[in-house]
């Protein structure tokens, strides 16, 4: 692997980058309740102030920006280093947005699902179909908190379904390259599962003893937490770790498990961009920078990225 390249700093908890075509990169800044895109050079520039906690993006079919808003968080700050802990004492709600990137405008898409109002979405990949996959983490309050799940929503505003429930704290979500595997990420136990897709928004599940009807793939040793996750080319997956600072990279059948040593406990997200999509570009959210390294596999091709709104 490459050295990292620190492409800006100064961040609020950046998460969810976006690789764009022309070389800059989208990304949310959730403790200051923004989408933000940062010019190849560094510069940073406002897309739009979401307002919460703006906690996941990617680009839908129709070219906008849409995003996982978890609807805030309270936070714990010290000199250099900034982390959640708490669901905001002014929550307002988990939804799906849509930001028009040439306006900044934000439309209110989704925030209840079978009754059940969104606590805390996290994160989101579309698939082929028109549709959306996204995780919701749910909220944590000082004696208790939520079981998240992950649900599947049309893109153009028909409908919403919950999927899979209950998980434990939900996170990263992503696509093998022939998007017949949904992987999907728990933060608390650190582990990585997968289901088999069987038709647009609709998986197979494994009887008990899964808790959800989910494969796994991969459970981390120790003090290990999960966050995002993005999928190469050849099929691995590498998903963020949190308090051990890597990216975890590993084969579909939880084989060839390797590790990225990240500088901070905090690396939440990695995506793939430039014209090979091998630029690795990588949240490291406690310090408020995004970097990016040469990585030596492609990233897989998400859908609608290259798409004009």
């Amino acid at each position: 692997m490459s050295e990292l390249r620190e492409i800006t700093g100064g961040l609020r908890f950046p998460e969810g980058p976006v690789a764009m075509a022309d070389g800059s990169v989208l990304l949310v800044e959730i403790a200051a309740s923004r989408l933000t895109r940062v010019a190849a050079d560094g510069t940073k520039s406002t897309a739009s102030q979401v307002g919460a906690g703006p906690n996941g993006a990617a680009i839908g079919p129709d070219g906008q920006c849409w995003i996982c808003n978890n609807g805030g968080f309270k936070w714990h700050e010290e000199p250099g280093m900034i982390r959640p802990v708490l669901q905001a004492e002014d929550y307002s709600g988990g939804r799906i947005e849509r930001v028009d990137l040439a306006t900044g405008k934000v439309e209110r898409m989704y925030d209840t699902a079978g009754g059940f109002g969104l606590r805390g979405p996290n994160d989101l990949v579309f698939d082929a179909h028109g549709g959306v996959w996204f995780t919701d983490l749910g909220k944590a309050r000082a004696r208790d908190m939520d079981r998240g799940g992950v649900y599947y929503a049309r893109a153009d505003g028909s409908g919403i379904r919950e999927v899979i429930h209950p998980m434990v704290t939900p996170n990263g979500i992503g696509l093998s390259p022939d998007g017949r595997t949904l992987y999907v990420a728990e933060t608390e136990p650190g582990r990585l599962w997968a289901f088999d897709i069987v038709a647009p928004g609709e998986v197979s599940k494994l009887p008990w003893p899964s808790p959800h009807g989910g494969r796994l793939v991969v459970g981390l040793e120790g003090f290990q937490r999960f966050d995002s996750l993005a999928v190469q080319a050849d099929g691995a997956i590498c998903v963020a770790t949190l308090m051990s600072g890597r990216i975890t990279i590993v084969d579909p059948d939880g084989g060839n498990l390797r590790f990225v040593e990240m500088p901070e406990p905090y690396p939440t997200n990695i995506c793939f961009g430039g014209p090979d999509r091998k630029t690795a570009y990588i949240t490291l959210s406690m310090t408020g920078r995004l970097v990016a390294m040469d990585w030596p596999v492609p990233g897989a091709a998400l859908n609608y990225l290259d798409v004009q709104p």
